[in-house]
């Protein structure tokens, strides 16, 4: 079994947000936390005098970090949100409640393995942590839960239709830019599901970062009408995986989120959770040649793979505890307009310093 990279080997973190800097060091389970460099050189001489690795956000990478860590031989792992995050959205500010390290590359990034990819090609997972996977899918579809947990409104669905979903993403997002395996945006996607679904109903629900104002719509994105039957901003997500037939996905998490509801997936791009003989891959990864079942994959991406905050507490905890706390907490609603607009100028603040 290959192991998914641990905290106890960062040496310095980079490209953190400023506003969750002090969870993100209570999640690697640090009292004091990795230090913080604010330029690549700094952190190549933190990582090589502690003789560690430099953490970076894998969508806040300064310019030269890669070549200054390469040319140093100093390892450079790559942070992300997890796969069960928070009741709320990340880009409005909420804190994250799971995070993954990776020391090849973003889960995200089909170009080559990543460490979610490795568990997934070759981990032997015992008895004990598949009994664990099965309990947590259990879980997850009772309590409805999903990577951000918002709450949302029943739709009403026309019966004796076949009912497909479509979930929107951010065009811009790396995920989409990396694996959508030449689909080139939203209203591309969502051309070709009609053409393979052409008596569907097909209901598109934009991104929620869309949604909410804090990111931009894809390009003719707001022609998505054209194409779909109904397009569904502020439905619930729980409630539609529990009542389509077929989820068809570009490198969405909703994907994921499907197939653990026991949905048929059919997938557009490249994305974690595709080529392992659970999903309809229209872009197959010809190096993925294991197949998993269900439960492996929820042990690999669930239980394995992330670091896991209480949503209550901010301390490590384990998946289990954070699942049974946001069932317990229950969605959350949509970010005010204040909280959208803050989040929104963070981010663009942020991705400033990035590049400086």
């Amino acid at each position: 079994m290959t192991p998914a990279a641990q905290p106890e080997g960062l040496a310095c973190l980079i490209g953190i947000a400023p506003w969750k800097r002090r969870r993100i060091a209570t999640m690697l389970r640090n009292r004091h936390g990795p230090a913080i460099a604010r330029d690549p050189a700094r952190a190549v001489a933190i990582a090589r005098e502690r003789g560690g690795a430099i953490g970076c956000w894998a969508t806040r990478v300064p310019p030269g970090l890669e070549d200054a860590a390469e040319d140093a031989k100093v390892p450079l792992w790559w942070i992300e949100d997890g796969f069960l995050r928070s009741a709320g959205l990340g880009a409005a500010l909420v804190q994250p409640c799971s995070l993954t390290l990776d020391s090849r590359r973003p889960h995200y990034d089909p170009t080559g393995p990543s460490d979610l990819e490795a568990l997934l090609q070759t981990a032997e997972f015992g008895a004990a942590t598949l009994a664990r996977a099965d309990a947590l899918i259990a879980l997850l579809r009772s309590a409805g839960l999903s990577k951000y947990n918002l709450s949302g409104a029943p739709l009403d669905l026309p019966q004796g239709r076949r009912i497909v979903l479509v979930p929107g993403q951010v065009e811009a997002d790396q995920s989409v830019r990396l694996g959508n395996a030449g689909v080139t945006g939203m209203l591309d996607l969502l051309a070709r599901v009609r053409a393979e679904e052409p008596d569907a109903f097909i209901v598109y629900k934009p991104h929620p970062d869309v949604v909410s104002g804090l990111r931009a719509a894809g390009q003719g994105e707001r022609d998505a009408i054209e194409l779909a039957d109904l397009v569904a901003p502020q439905a619930g997500l729980p409630d539609l995986l529990d009542r389509v037939d077929t989820v068809h996905v570009l490198t969405s998490l909703t994907g994921f989120e499907a197939l653990v509801r026991g949905r048929d997936v059919v997938v557009h791009g490249q994305p974690f959770y595709a080529g392992w003989g659970l999903t309809q891959d229209r872009a197959p990864i010809a190096r993925r040649t294991r197949r998993c079942s269900l439960t492996e994959l929820v042990a690999a991406a669930l239980i394995a793979y992330p670091l896991y905050a209480s949503a209550r507490t901010g301390a490590p905890c384990s998946v289990e505890t954070l699942a049974a706390e946001l069932a317990a907490q229950g969605s959350a609603p949509p970010p005010a307009r204040w909280r959208a607009l803050v989040g929104r100028l963070a981010g663009q603040f942020g991705a400033a310093r990035a590049m400086n």
